[in-house]
């Protein structure tokens, strides 16, 4: 992997609760770091950026705490990325902000209804399409689109930065979904299949010729039954599914057993919305997030991942206007 830039960070809050850095023209609070480290890269120095779930819990079962609330009164612009993945924080926004700031749900400004995708873990029936539309990189590219239109029009003295950095992103998406292109072409059609933990990848999947053949967490993020786990097995073995994936943040009894007893692989480093490293690292950023869960199920898979060893997966823009919370 390229990971030319070294960072260091500082904190920076919200300019009126004292920022770490007060030349900041706008205040941006986030969600889920994938979305967090999109608007760093749109909005670079001029935004203060607060990530308000932070990295490595479950997105949608979060209760932002009651000192969110004064983040979000200082805001600027809210980004979430709606399609119900925070609705507590949605609704502490919606609360909390000023008259007039905007609360930008950018996957239900991506796609149209008909284009949600219902599945395993979210099934039509609950009525909560799956949300995970940034596992698809042209859908991250829209994201970073609404952004810097977002910003621009908000803070028009800066507004060619915002749209330079966008051109910057989208040009280093576009060459993450020629590779990806490249790479899936490598991989066995037979063996294009994922059995995940989470069900991160369907947006993925649809986009580039993918199955999502199962995932382990059902919808009300409870254990499977074993019901759910023997018909997963019987698949597995019917479809000769070499290998299976696991999330390096939850670990999956499940899974392992499920590996166990069908001889596939078990690779349990996946990652949905858990940035790499931390914030001021390198590869802390949404192209190495993507990159590295693309070279590790499609390498499992039987693909040629040297390519992805080109692209270059450090941020367009540092992180020293960026807080995790």
């Amino acid at each position: 992997m390229c990971l030319a830039i070294a960072f260091t960070a500082s904190a920076c809050t919200a300019k009126g609760a004292g920022s770490a850095n007060a030349s900041c023209s706008l205040n941006a609070v986030t969600t889920v770091s994938p979305i967090t480290n999109i608007v760093q890269n749109i909005g670079g120095d001029h935004a203060c950026v607060t990530g308000i779930v932070p990295e490595g819990t479950n997105s949608h079962t979060f209760e932002p705490a009651p000192s969110d609330a004064a983040v979000m009164a200082d805001a600027d612009v809210v980004f979430l990325n709606g399609l119900h993945l925070e609705e507590p924080t949605r609704d502490l926004a919606e609360a909390n902000v000023p008259g007039g700031v905007p609360v930008i749900a950018l996957g239900e400004e991506t796609i149209t209804p008909d284009q949600n995708i219902y599945d395993f873990s979210f099934p039509r029936s609950g009525g909560l399409p799956n949300p995970h539309l940034w596992t698809n990189p042209l859908y991250a590219k829209r994201y970073g689109q609404i952004v810097a239109d977002e910003l621009a029009q908000l803070d028009p003295a800066n507004a060619a930065a915002y749209q330079a950095n966008y051109r910057a992103f989208a040009e280093r998406i576009d060459r993450l979904d020629k590779l990806v292109r490249q790479v899936t072409a490598t991989v066995p059609p037979d063996n294009r299949k994922l059995l995940t933990y989470h069900d991160s990848f369907p947006y993925f999947a649809r986009e580039y010729g993918w199955q999502i053949i199962g995932a382990i967490q059902p919808s009300d993020f409870a254990d499977p039954t074993p019901q759910d786990v023997a018909a997963l097995i019987d698949q597995i073995k019917a479809e000769h599914v070499p290998a299976i994936f696991g999330s390096e943040v939850f670990p999956s009894p499940v899974l392992q057993q499920i590996a166990d007893e069908t001889g596939a692989t078990y690779v349990d480093d996946l990652r949905d919305d858990y940035l790499p490293g931390v914030n001021g690292d390198a590869d802390h950023s949404y192209f190495a997030l993507m990159t590295s869960d693309f070279v590790s199920f499609m390498g499992a898979l039987g693909g040629d991942v040297t390519p992805f060893e080109s692209f270059d997966v450090t941020n367009i823009q540092e992180g020293t206007t960026v807080t995790y919370r």
